[in-house]
């Protein structure tokens, strides 16, 4: 498959179907036109799975970053949605990130320091960069893409010549828990709860008990509307969280019964403000709204579908509410094939359709490259 450098992304394009599109300045790549992509899908008679799978595997191989033009914001977005397939250039050839990563391979906004604690203990921190959209956005989200790739506590991790390995990382990140002055604890549960109990408790910097179910308690208590992406981070977080809860202990106590409710409520908004096409609301879980903008409409309905793969078992992700909800995305996928897309945007909404794909038909087939 021919691949190309990115171009620059525009501010603003215009499709020939009378729509637009909001771009962010730093985008995920279109493809040249000697990409080998699979013609447009008639949505309405097309075997889902098979559309699922021609969607995801173009934008896995039909799109390319690379670390001269793009940052560890962007890239690792791409890690989330295929943890062990991305690739990312390097010096004019394809190298799989989580490789580069776990090697000590540099990447712009892969900000990392080993630290030694009081205690003598070795631990791995990555820096916060609010907002810079090179760097960690939110507190643990480096964790978080991490664990989502099934990493093993005893993985290495280079950093300057020194290595330590995930569970280092995982132990710096219960001492820091309280350094974590937003609160926003969205990310830090979807990385403990990968490898904890979620009846986990420890000691943390500020010399207090913490645990999975203080944090679980924070998070519920937030305001959705107001949180990143429209909440459904935090949501995420909550239904991973609570999923993992209930295997060993269904018969919940009031902080995981508020958990459930507020996941619930969501499921249900989702459900109510959607658009007649099939899109999410483009506020989320707060009011209906729809836009001809289909940026912000991959945005939203990518990121509601992601915490409804996860909160929803496999016959309600079957409802038919859900698989309009899912062909729509796809659509949304083709329409934009040539276009440079942000890549928070993007790789969210692959994860979603990469989810509901496993959810509902088994794992895809990991795709090939020429």
């Amino acid at each position: 498959m021919t691949r190309r450098n990115p171009a620059a992304a525009p501010t603003q394009i215009a499709l020939s179907l009378g729509l637009s599109i909001s771009l962010l300045i730093v985008g995920c790549n279109r493809p040249s036109a000697t990409v080998d992509s699979p013609p447009p899908v008639d949505s309405n008679a097309a075997d889902l799975r098979t559309e699922l799978d021609e969607v995801l595997d173009f934008t896995l191989n039909g799109r390319q970053l690379n670390l001269d033009e793009h940052r560890a914001w962007q890239i690792l977005h791409g890690v989330l949605a295929y943890p062990r397939e991305f690739e990312v250039l390097a010096d004019g050839h394809p190298k799989l990130v989580l490789n580069h990563v776990l090697e000590g391979g540099e990447m712009e906004g892969w900000t990392v320091e080993v630290v030694t604690r009081e205690d003598g203990a070795k631990g791995l921190r990555a820096l916060l960069e609010e907002g810079s959209k090179a760097g960690q956005g939110h507190a643990d989200q480096w964790l978080a893409v991490l664990a989502q790739a099934d990493l093993p506590l005893d993985q290495k991790i280079v950093v300057d010549d020194k290595t330590v390995t995930m569970a280092d990382y995982l132990s710096q990140v219960q001492w820091d828990v309280p350094r974590n002055l937003q609160q926003e604890y969205s990310w830090t549960l979807i990385g403990l709860t990968a490898y904890l109990p979620t009846d986990a408790t420890w000691q943390a910097s500020d010399g207090k008990t913490w645990s999975i179910e203080r944090l679980v308690a924070s998070e519920a208590e937030q305001d959705v509307h107001s949180s990143a992406c429209g909440g459904s981070h935090r949501l995420i977080g909550l239904t991973m969280a609570l999923d993992k809860h209930r295997r060993k202990h269904p018969d919940l106590n009031e902080v995981w019964r508020v958990a459930d409710g507020r996941i619930q409520e969501a499921i249900t908004a989702a459900r109510d403000l959607q658009n007649p096409d099939g899109s999410f609301s483009i506020h989320y879980f707060a009011r209906k709204g729809s836009s001809p903008d289909l940026a912000q409409n991959l945005g939203a309905t990518g990121h509601v579908l992601e915490f409804l793969a996860l909160a929803l078992d496999k016959d309600a992700l079957q409802e038919e509410w859900v698989e309009r909800a899912v062909r729509r995305l796809c659509a949304i996928f083709r329409k934009t094939r040539e276009i440079d897309l942000e890549c928070g945007a993007l790789y969210h909404a692959a994860h979603g359709l990469s989810l509901y794909r496993e959810k509902v038909y088994g794992p895809r087939a990991a795709a090939t490259t020429d």
